[in-house]
């Protein structure tokens, strides 16, 4: 006999998300029930609310954030659409952290840019290397992950630093990645992408401030050290 399982529909009001974040809030959800909503439906093998709770018996919060739509594809039984609805929303959260309703940091300093970057590089599996774009007055304009897997295994390419820099009308740029292994000292490739980087930006007029590096919690400024 097959095995029975509950649709959605099927489950009295009082417990389908949906009506549960009505009624209550999202603050009374579970994480798996949050996102069982952004999801909207399950597979042919599982409803939306296991489904999700699957998922997230399976990668934590951290990883699902930072995991690229390619990457959240080879989740089984997420599919095109409920990749991008996941990429989506922890984009729009990562957004939020710099427009809450104040106004945007101002970098003055190495120890302002670390404190802008580490909620969003800490505690990361892979490397990710990530560009704070400003304006002439040093007030962040956007926060972006520009690639990820290492210097070593896919080096980053200034075209793609400074495109995102054109688009933002940016003046200035501060770009970073973190060492899991939380030893934030910089490796010579660290300082040969960050002298190269310098360069370009020089000819397109946009200054490159800084290239920190993010450890556990601690970092190095390779503009403190000279580099730059």
């Amino acid at each position: 006999m097959a095995e029975y399982r509950v649709k959605i529909k099927d489950m009295p009001l009082s417990e389908r998300p949906r009506e549960r974040l009505i009624r209550h809030g999202g603050e009374a959800l579970s994480n798996a029930e949050l996102l069982a909503i952004i999801l909207r439906t399950g597979t042919r093998q599982e409803n939306v609310l296991s489904l999700a709770a699957r998922v997230l018996s399976e990668y934590s919060l951290k990883d699902l954030a930072s995991a690229s739509v390619a990457e959240l594809k080879k989740i089984h039984g997420i599919s095109d659409a409920k990749a991008c609805q996941i990429a989506a929303c922890f984009e729009l959260a990562r957004r939020l952290s710099l427009d809450n309703g104040e106004e945007r940091p101002v970098i003055k300093s190495s120890g302002d840019a670390f404190r802008v970057l580490y909620p969003r590089l800490a505690q990361r599996r892979v490397e990710i290397f990530t560009g704070i774009y400003m304006n002439s007055k040093n007030r962040v304009l956007r926060l972006v992950d520009i690639s990820k897997g290492g210097l070593e295994a896919s080096v980053v390419q200034p075209r793609e630093v400074f495109r995102i820099a054109l688009e933002e009308t940016a003046t200035r740029v501060i770009v970073a990645h973190n060492h899991p292994s939380g030893d934030p000292e910089p490796s010579g490739e660290d300082i040969a992408i960050t002298k190269a980087l310098k360069r370009a930006g020089e000819l397109l007029g946009i200054e490159l401030l800084d290239h920190l590096i993010v450890g556990d919690g601690r970092y190095v400024s390779l503009r403190d050290r000279g580099y730059i």
